[in-house]
């Protein structure tokens, strides 16, 4: 099967960064700054970034274009014989459909707040109302599902590479305005020192780990995901120049996300660690006593509907690329066939609030929890040191065949004296703050 290439370097960077802009930015972001405490949360959030996710990313860049395979082929091609790291790409598999399993809910959610907005029927609007109706978690879900595999059923270039190009586009002129708009309202002031200034005496070693594994999963690093885009492009650049670049777009989508938030929650007096109900129930207020409330919310819920649909095209994409490597399939039939199984899994989450009832760790909690554990708690960190190991060991592929692919092109280059934090450091914080955080997991 001849392999797919993107069109422009532009195109690598937009989706990149739409495999990891989405909703981990945009909802799950704000609800956990909120919980743990503010600005000291976002202070070790950025510091993950800077000393696991900009290697990391940089790793999983190196090892899709080295290898131009994807999840199942990497390791494979890569790894010498007798070696088992392709047991990894099989897990990383595993990781994006269980992704998917609730992720594409969370998009249709996004899809049916959009859809009420714009319409004007925002009277009883509620998050825990849409959640327990099956009509409207399974429509919504259909819907993302649908819009999904219609794209990705065209080539690389004239399907996903364009979409996500005037998508990602709109995505930051979209963020930048209500931001604006944001920071002018009356309280404005108190969210912004929440949201900025760090109180160290919030900051336990449990909020190091929520933000370690928030790290992972705003970047989508750790479960091949973004591998696959590294092999869609030539070795014109370095790669850890681009993964700064889609780091540093992830992130100010990330901040300016909250710049929208937490202004409006202190200007209206509504709590901030409401949880996963925060953006929904949270804004649906806001606008409701905002002048202009339902353009400024059909702006917003736009923007949501952009960020979530850039991470399930591009996570899809993975699947996809993956199942056509190992079957030969063309791509509109693969589409089909991945994104049916998608929506099968995803009704577990999607009934998981009224339907099919299962709680898998403390009370309260259901599908979506269960499915968001394996992936952020388990496979994002666990898969993250894997391609650490198997970039920097002698086991693995080694340092110098990393750094020779990683270093290939212009642009910002590894230096040997990085090898130390790439080698040692990374996978020693990781392990660390990973078995921590099995630890003190709220189990029951």
């Amino acid at each position: 099967m001849e392999r797919e290439h993107l069109q422009s370097r532009l195109g690598f960077i937009f989706l990149s960064a739409g495999c990891a802009i989405g909703c981990g930015n945009v909802w799950k972001f704000p609800w956990i700054v909120g919980q743990s405490g503010g600005g000291a949360f976002v202070l070790v959030y950025l510091i993950c970034l800077a000393v696991l996710g900009l290697p990391i990313m940089t790793m999983e860049f190196a090892v899709g274009r080295a290898s131009q395979a994807g999840l199942l082929g990497m390791y494979p091609r890569l790894e010498k014989p007798g070696q088992k790291w392709h047991i990894h790409g099989t897990v990383g598999l595993i990781g994006n459909i269980c992704l998917l399993a609730f992720y594409s809910v969370v998009t249709g959610w996004m899809i049916c707040y959009f859809c009420r907005f714009v319409s004007g029927r925002t009277a009883g609007l509620s998050f825990g109302g849409m959640i327990s109706s099956p009509a409207v978690n399974v429509t919504y879900l259909a819907l993302t599902m649908i819009i999904s595999i219609v794209i990705l059923c065209f080539n690389l270039q004239k399907g996903l590479e364009r979409v996500i190009k005037y998508m990602m586009s709109a995505l930051l002129i979209l963020i930048l305005v209500l931001a604006v708009r944001s920071c002018l309202l009356d309280g404005a002031a108190g969210g912004i020192r929440f949201y900025l200034m760090p109180d160290f005496s919030k900051l336990t070693p449990q909020v190091i780990v929520s933000a370690m594994n928030q790290a992972f999963f705003t970047l989508s690093i750790g479960m091949g995901g973004v591998a696959i885009f590294g092999s869609y492009i030539d070795k014109s650049h370095s790669l850890m120049g681009e993964s700064l670049y889609v780091i540093l777009l992830d992130t100010f989508v990330a901040i300016t996300a909250g710049l929208i938030i937490f202004p409006a929650c202190f200007t209206y007096g509504v709590e901030v660690n409401a949880g996963p109900s925060l953006l929904f129930d949270t804004m649906a207020v806001v606008f409701s006593h905002m002048e202009g409330g339902r353009l400024w919310g059909s702006l917003f819920f736009l923007f949501m509907v952009f960020a979530a649909l850039s991470t399930e095209l591009t996570v899809l994409e993975a699947i996809i690329a993956a199942v056509r490597e190992k079957t030969g399939w063309k791509r509109p039939f693969t589409g089909v066939v991945c994104g049916l199984s998608i929506f099968l899994l995803a009704l577990t989450t999607a009934l998981g609030f009224s339907v099919w009832h299962f709680q898998p760790f403390a009370e309260g909690t259901v599908w979506l929890d269960f499915w968001d554990f394996i992936v952020s708690t388990n496979i994002l960190p666990l898969g993250s040191l894997c391609f650490a190991l198997f970039c920097t060991t002698r086991i693995g592929w080694g340092w110098d065949g990393f750094v020779a692919e990683a270093n290939a092109g212009k642009g910002l280059k590894i230096k040997a004296w990085m090898r130390p934090l790439f080698s040692y450091v990374v996978p020693a914080i990781i392990l660390v703050l990973y078995i921590y955080g099995l630890i003190t997991f709220p189990w029951r």
